[in-house]
């Protein structure tokens, strides 16, 4: 008896609509609809919203809560994902600063902070956390990490020994760190940080002009941000030695990625390929005959390394055939086909609109019926 054909479904999340289980559930049913297969499915997701979801469901993950302080010291709560047997924590650093928690007409980097996303480590860590990934796409911030790193007991002082503020406009007054006061457990944790973007840290393609002028900073502002982020550069230089203000993703999140190289030993990597080695997807994908992927909308920025194009990138790797499926597919889609996905489908098959094709029930009932489609002419095809 030969071995049923294998297929590796790994959607990522349908945002606004389906996660990334629930989307692949979805899938499989369309599969075992039409023929007999092992089907495997896994959490996909690439560092950005649905990560913590993602892993949570497809992972024996839970949810932890903590109250911590938002991108403007509000009173906010923040979800995270605890994987008790590896001691690792999946933080999305926008659930606790992030642009979309700043009302418009306040928005202002000069302002914002990162103090609560160390609030949620350092309630990680008293957890039991000792293994990090961290996302940190979607920020309201330009503080360097200094609100971070402020929430797990470094100290920022000015030229007269006092504590600076938390915010992107107190870069330029620190003249002094202290670390007496760090966590002490901070030295027993790893952090990959799940990081898209190459801009160093200041200047023209830095943090304050690339990013500074969409978070609300004005042309005064985001000079004197990128003056202060060449300045806290050299204080952190000068304290420690260390130079990563031209690392690529130095500048990701307003700087906090300069914060996680210099102050916490991290290493900045493309999220999809940090949760494909958390998940193990790649061994899965060794024997797989077909591997079923894809998000809310495929385009020309799918192609640009989104989560369906690493995983088309690793399937091909052992051979699968690769399928793509989306709630929408824009004209410049085609760029994917030349990155591994062999072709690619929407599920939404007559018209109607935005919020009924996002319904979560329409959205379900669409990817059931279009994932049978397909495989009836797979059947048809491998029968002749």
């Amino acid at each position: 008896m030969g071995r049923l054909v294998k297929i590796v479904v790994a959607m990522d999340s349908l945002k606004g609509s389906l996660s990334s289980i629930r989307a692949g559930e979805a899938v499989k049913k369309g599969i075992l609809n039409v023929c007999n297969a092992d089907v495997v499915i896994k959490p996909l997701a690439d560092g950005g919203e649905g990560t913590v979801e993602a892993l949570v469901e497809g992972m024996r993950g839970v949810y932890q809560s903590v109250k911590v302080h938002g991108p403007l010291l509000e009173e906010r709560v923040c979800q995270y994902s605890y994987i008790e047997e590896s001691h690792t924590v999946v933080i999305e650093m926008a659930n606790a600063a992030g642009l979309p928690l700043v009302p418009k007409h306040l928005r202002n980097p000069m302002i914002t902070t990162t103090y609560g996303v160390g609030e949620v480590i350092y309630h990680a860590i008293k957890r039991g956390g000792r293994n990090f990934i961290i996302g940190i796409g979607g920020s309201a911030t330009c503080d360097a990490g200094i609100g971070m790193l402020s929430a797990l007991g470094y100290e920022f002082l000015d030229k007269n020994y006092k504590l600076v503020s938390y915010r992107g406009k107190a870069l330029s007054q620190i003249e002094y760190i202290k670390s007496d006061h760090v966590l002490p457990e901070v030295k027993d944790c790893t952090f990959k940080i799940a990081c898209d973007v190459t801009n160093p840290l200041y200047g023209e393609n830095g943090a304050a002009y690339i990013y500074g002028p969409q978070k609300g900073a004005s042309i005064e502002d985001v000079k004197i941000l990128n003056d202060g982020l060449i300045h806290f550069s050299e204080i952190v230089t000068k304290t420690f030695g260390s130079k990563n203000e031209m690392v690529y993703g130095a500048g990701a999140a307003g700087g906090l990625g300069y914060a996680f190289l210099s102050f916490l030993n991290a290493t900045l990597e493309p999220g999809i390929e940090i949760i494909l080695e958390l998940t193990g997807l790649e061994k899965e994908l060794e024997h797989a005959d077909y591997v079923i992927t894809g998000e809310g909308q495929l385009d020309d920025q799918t192609a640009m390394g989104k989560a369906p194009i690493g995983i088309a990138k690793l399937a091909k790797k052992y051979g699968a055939k690769v399928i793509a499926l989306a709630g929408s597919v824009s004209d410049k889609a085609g760029k994917c086909n030349e990155y591994g996905i062999d072709a690619y489908f929407s599920i939404v098959n007559s018209p109607i609109s935005l919020e009924e094709a996002m319904d979560i029930e329409n959205a379900e009932k669409n990817l059931i019926l279009t994932t049978e489609q397909i495989f009836r002419l797979i059947k048809a095809v491998d029968k002749k």
